[in-house]
């Protein structure tokens, strides 16, 4: 099977190849030119979102800044459509979901590749740190950006995570050092060098410790009782380590090399149950990768780009007298992954487009649990796209093929997987002189079980199908600047329907729960963003921005069951944000409020099921000083001013009303 898979593999690269050669041999140009003198542009392109064909959302760091936002989970819950599935605590998990379709439909990238976990599926966004963060974004459906890895296209939605690249002015360094710590004993020290290499080298590294004790007290609901303590093994250690290497290997090239380390140990509080005090798990998580990126300009119709990864993951789950016959139970995984791609841009024309990627993998686990299979996954994804872009229209289209096939070594393997999965996009400025633009969209994806799904103790099951996601987007966009007083506005609003089918739910059997391909869901919802700047003088100006998601994700699986057209667990009808910020030249104030509906825990919409709506609101503060060579900003904030007791998971109680103070300085 694995010969048969590396023949399929080879001619899809000789394919490939072959569209590279003609591609090259049609953009020769013969005719002689000369080459004037260039000015450097030194800019940062932030993507237009009200011109994008599927929704887009973007935070710049200014953004985040002015926002006082300290935590990647914090800058995503300012998007519509998403949900974060919060445990609580400063170390609790956090996955991202967007428009109900489950964290294991979105992706999420660093820095152009994405972040894998073949085990579990999910990705726990609360790893990474804002503090070296350039922009934050969140593209749902197939982006406009055709020139990505064949991973981006295999997912429902992509929130990507663009780090800080060097620039240097009047210096060949830059050094920033920085310290937070708050309420619950948080601590926070963290250090960036940036160093110049000549005149086309630069590089960076970075140095983020954190720790917390997490005890924060809670009050919360429990059957009719109301329960009071404070959150006990809730503490974290966490050590996060990255250096880069940015350089060009020649005209028009550009190469990135990215090394990332991170290493915790965490308490897992658990849920508070009636009469239920236990709190000894542990769990330790290692992980580190190396990425690099290579990009060339051939000629001004095509370019070429390549990337790599490998990554190592490994972690360990104590669990102490919760086993009966040992008293202690010790989980260890550790997974790889070994990851490449590479993909061609031809544009013939302007207003014309293609691309054409490739991308392998392979992933591998081992584990100490009984019967362990130790699976290796092998991953092919090609993709070929076009698209048609001039001032009224934009049209993008996408094909992507899959083949997967799975090696164990004792055991039973699942069936090799093969899809076809199309993606269409379309935008339509309806006037020339306003900016106002209709958008549509239709994406069909899937998502393969996971290792956990097909192959974890007695629950797994290897006979399941991927889940079958579609997805479609209708919407309007309006950016304008309707008055003097109003620098600008932007609007955007659309309407979805999601289908998922072949969902993979646990189900219990004879004896014990068992994965089956058993649930359908339909998804409905609208999200509308709005962001706005009043000029109030020359000194100040205030800052508006708003989001909101209604939604109706019900389970349509069974017409006799009780839960048939419920709500599906975890999802609130009505969600979302608002920010209101005052800049100035003495101190920049900013406003924040969260909200989301009622939820329920289990896919029963009955009362003893319901998580309770809630509002989260801050207040953070910041001003800059020059103190000689070193810019130094002082930031403080308060969160849940309200001091309001809510869950984000049923029995995961959320912190109440704390304090963050932030002292960073730039020489």
């Amino acid at each position: 099977m694995l010969r048969i898979f590396i023949k399929r593999l080879l001619g899809t690269y000789c394919v490939w190849l072959f569209s590279f050669m003609v591609l090259s041999a049609q953009v020769v140009d013969t005719t002689k030119v000369h080459q004037l003198s260039g000015v450097e542009v030194v800019g940062k392109v932030r993507p237009a979102v009200t011109r994008e064909s599927t929704p887009l959302q973007v935070l710049g760091k200014t953004e985040i800044d002015r926002l006082g936002l300290q935590d990647l989970s914090e800058a995503v819950k300012r998007f519509s459509g998403v949900t974060v599935q919060d445990y609580g605590g400063i170390g609790g998990l956090k996955t991202v979901s967007v428009r109900s379709l489950g964290a294991k439909h979105t992706a999420v990238s660093y820095d152009g590749v994405t972040i894998t976990d073949a085990q579990s599926g999910q990705i726990d966004i609360s790893r990474f740190s804002l503090d070296n963060v350039d922009m934050v974004s969140l593209s749902i459906g197939q982006a406009d950006n055709i020139f990505q890895t064949a991973r981006i296209f295999a997912s429902a939605g992509a929130l990507n995570i663009k780090s800080s690249r060097p620039e240097f002015q009047d210096r060949p360094f830059h050094l920033k050092a920085q310290v937070k710590t708050g309420s619950f004993g948080l601590v926070n020290p963290y250090l960036r060098y940036e160093q110049r290499l000549g005149k086309r080298w630069s590089a960076t590294g970075q140095l983020d410790w954190q720790r917390a004790d997490g005890l924060y007290p809670y009050s919360i609901q429990n059957e009719q009782t109301e329960e009071t303590g404070k959150r006990k093994n809730s503490d974290i250690q966490a050590l996060r380590a990255e250096v880069n290497l940015f350089g060009e290997l020649g005209k028009e090239s550009e190469f990135s090399l990215k090394g990332y380390y991170y290493d915790s140990e965490r308490g897992l509080p658990g849920s508070i149950i009636l009469y239920n005090d236990y709190r000894k798990e542990r769990l330790w998580d290692k992980n580190y990768f190396v990425q690099g990126y290579y990009k060339k300009q051939l000629s001004s119709h095509f370019a070429l780009q390549a990337q790599g990864k490998f990554n190592y993951s490994w972690n360990k789950y104590v669990d102490i007298n919760n086993n009966y016959e040992s008293g202690k139970q010790e989980d260890r995984h550790t997974q790889r992954e070994y990851y490449l791609s590479a993909g061609g841009l031809y544009t013939p024309l302007k207003s014309f487009s293609f691309s054409l990627t490739t991308d392998f993998s392979v992933n591998t686990l081992k584990n100490n649990l009984p019967d362990c299979p130790f699976p290796t996954r092998y991953t092919s994804l090609s993709v070929f796209a076009a698209q048609y872009k001039d001032s009224r229209w934009t049209a993008t289209a996408s094909l992507l093929g899959t083949y997967i096939t799975e090696n164990v070594e004792t055991g039973t393997k699942p069936d090799d997987r093969k899809r076809l999965s199309p993606a269409l996009s379309l935008s339509w400025r309806v006037l020339e002189e306003q900016n106002i633009r209709l958008r549509a969209s239709f994406k069909d994806i899937f998502r393969v079980p996971t290792f956990n799904d097909l192959y974890y103790l007695r629950v797994g099951n290897t006979s399941l199908k991927p889940e079958r996601a579609t997805q479609y987007n209708l919407g309007l966009t309006w950016s304008g600047q309707p008055s003097s007083w109003l620098s600008y506005l932007n609007v955007t609003a659309d309407g979805y329907y999601n289908r998922v089918r072949d969902k993979i739910v646990a189900l219990p059997t004879l004896y014990i729960w068992k994965m089956m391909n058993f649930g359908e869901v339909s998804i409905g919802g609208i999200d509308a963003n709005v962001s706005a700047e009043i000029t109030c003088s020359s000194a100040i100006r205030l800052l508006l921005q708003g989001n909101y998601t209604w939604q109706r994700a019900i389970d349509i699986t069974d017409e006799t069951a009780k839960n048939y057209k419920d709500q599906i667990p975890y999802t609130p009808r009505h969600a979302g944000s608002a920010s209101v910020s005052l800049l100035n030249k003495w101190v920049n104030l900013s406003y924040l409020l969260t909200c989301a509906g009622d939820r329920y825990a289990l896919p029963q919409n009955i009362a003893d099921n319901r998580i309770d709506r809630y509002v989260e609101q801050t207040i953070s503060v910041n001003r800059e000083f020059q103190l000689g060579n070193c810019q130094l900003r002082l930031q403080g904030e308060i969160l849940n001013i309200g001091n309001i007791n809510y869950e984000i998971i049923k029995y995961y109680p959320m912190p109440g009303r704390s304090f963050r103070i932030l002292v960073a300085c730039n020489f």
